[in-house]
């Protein structure tokens, strides 16, 4: 079973940035899309980032386009979410997912499409 782990997270003034990594547990791995969650407290899951691997088509979710990239090793090992100006607004767990499932970059964020979550790490955005 593929398992997620998470690093990067912590706390970051604002304006400044963060980068989190997502390693996957075997170095075999063949998903179709990997992507980026976040759940801030009180509110619902969003989908903030994806990438289909075949083609590296993305989806950013409107609050963070221009801000976030999403990105991954060639080995598909490893991937990571390089996040700058952040603002209190980004404070939030973030997830790392991947899906063997055949969807697109944006199914799968809007949808929350995945075989395999992360644990979750702790973003906070503060002065």
């Amino acid at each position: 079973q593929l398992q997620l782990v998470e690093s990067g997270g912590g706390l970051v003034q604002p304006g400044g940035s963060l980068r989190l990594s997502c390693a996957a547990s075997r170095f075999t791995v063949d998903y179709n899309a990997i992507g980026w969650f976040r759940q801030a407290p009180g509110k619902e899951r969003e989908g903030v980032s994806c990438m289909r691997s075949s083609d590296r088509t993305t989806y950013y979710a409107d609050s963070v386009k221009g801000r976030f990239t999403i990105s991954r090793d060639n080995a598909k090992i490893t991937m990571y979410l390089q996040m700058n100006s952040l603002g209190p607004e980004d404070t939030a767990v973030y997830y790392c997912a991947a899906t063997y499932s055949h969807t697109t970059a944006q199914d799968m964020c809007l949808f929350g499409r995945a075989d395999a979550w992360g644990q979750g790490t702790q973003v906070t955005v503060s002065s």
